[in-house]
């Protein structure tokens, strides 16, 4: 007799745990008649089964054993969303070993460990889905793998941490310095007491290594990765870009030219014009274009308990759907492309520059001609008095630069008598490829 139900074990009952019972207890009749099965919450890992919890019916669910989920053979799914490397790395292991489906929101370990994980999948043919690791609720990884199979992606532009850019928006429209926005964001809950994560883009940097795998098709590791935080970032260089016309956002780039690959995450200013620009709060947004398609963007909320809930059932309800296909494991592609990481001579970008230089006559002709010397031209330039008029701030947009070329003018700038201090230096991304 065929199934009338399919048992999966839940790894962590946190926010996004509490979440996915939530979601499954509201909608089984939706997702029953989706799937053609109910889906039953067999067994649930805590740290502690006897901390009062607000949620129904969990009463001889919760569990202390790891092994009362994987060792038990009615249950056909693990969820994982306690988060970290270990265990969780060990349990999905021990999950696909035992032929068990697997849906993860851990980003930590998908950006570190993902080809290996996906090679197990492969291996014992099953399913290994991981939506919620990116952008909560933002069905972008389903688009890269099956909206875009048809295409070839050439480019990804995205604000994937919802903490840094509530803290760059706060900056921005209220004129705000860093340190008392990140405090407010801290009190609200959007930042951790330890933000170091979220502002130094390791955060986004992890999420670009998934987007960047799933995208190019290639094995990217978290090392492969350009990063630099916002914590230099600075009301002035806000109020600069504004003046200029563009927005600053940590945003998270991910390019593609011929077989040559780089991905980045760092403070980057985009026209305001851009559909970026406009992405404000805690929401996050990715930016694809494809070779055929062209230009499209996904926008929403990156976290959350329902959001990011929702990606995790999203994603079960495609591996229940799988199992009465019998098609489990079929739809998973490891990389398999060789990855091209280009040299930083090849990595071209107009790039926003702030320095103090003496005021005196000729000073502005001596910059040009530096960056003349490594065939930068400038695209905007801005001269104000700072200092009390015994300096000057210099702003400038070059136009396109190698990286290779911008570092080495930034090198030479730090030696010369007339520079004082290079204040800023963020990368200019438009919506061109």
């Amino acid at each position: 007799m065929e199934k009338q139900s399919i048992k999966l074990g839940l790894m962590g009952f946190g926010t996004v745990g509490t979440g996915v019972v939530r979601i499954i207890q509201a909608h089984q009749e939706d997702l029953q008649k989706q799937t053609g099965l109910s889906i039953e919450v067999s067994r649930i890992l805590v740290q502690d089964a006897e901390k009062s919890r607000n949620i129904s019916s969990m009463e001889g669910v919760l569990t202390t054993d790891p092994a009362s989920l994987l060792d038990d053979p009615e249950i056909e799914v693990i969820v994982e969303v306690i988060g970290g490397i270990h265990p969780a790395k060990e349990y999905i292991l021990g999950a696909l070993e035992r032929g068990k489906h697997v849906v993860t929101a851990n980003k930590d370990l998908m950006a570190l460990h993902g080809a290996e994980i996906l090679e197990k999948a492969q291996e014992k043919g099953c399913d290994v889905f991981y939506e919620a690791s990116v952008a909560g609720g933002i069905p972008i990884l389903r688009a890269l793998v099956e909206g875009f199979s048809s295409d070839r992606i050439a480019k990804m532009m995205g604000i994937v941490n919802g903490t840094t850019n509530y803290i760059m928006t706060k900056m921005s429209q209220e004129g705000a310095e860093y340190s008392e926005v990140l405090k407010e964001a801290q009190a609200l809950g959007y930042a951790e007491q330890d933000p170091t994560s979220d502002v130094e883009g390791f955060d986004a940097a992890r999420k670009m290594a998934i987007l960047a795998t799933l995208g190019f098709r290639v094995p990217m590791k978290l090392e492969d990765v350009d990063v630099k935080g916002i914590s230099s970032v600075s009301k002035e260089d806000i109020a600069y870009g504004k003046q200029l016309g563009y927005e600053i956002k940590l945003l998270g780039l991910a390019r593609r030219d011929e077989e040559a690959i780089e991905v980045s995450v760092q403070p980057t200013l985009v026209p305001k014009s851009h559909p970026l620009a406009s992405v404000n709060g805690v929401f996050n947004a990715v930016y694809v274009h494809g070779e055929a398609v062209g230009e499209t963007m996904f926008y929403g909320p990156g976290a959350g308990e329902l959001p990011t809930a929702t990606a995790v059932v999203s994603d079960l309800v495609t591996v229940v759907k799988n199992r009465k296909l019998g098609v489990n494991g079929r739809g998973m592609v490891a990389p398999y492309k060789e990855k091209v990481l280009k040299e930083d001579s090849e990595k071209f970008s107009k790039y926003f520059l702030r320095i103090v230089v003496a005021d005196k006559r000729g000073v502005l002709a001596q910059i040009t001609q530096l960056l003349a010397d490594k065939n930068i031209s400038l695209e905007q330039v801005i001269q104000q008095p700072f200092n009390n008029g015994r300096e000057a701030e210099i702003i400038m947009i070059t136009h396109m630069s190698s990286k290779s070329d911008m570092d080495a003018v930034l090198a030479y700038m730090e030696q010369m008598d007339i520079v004082s201090t290079v204040q800023s230096c963020y990368r200019v991304e438009g919506g061109d490829k």
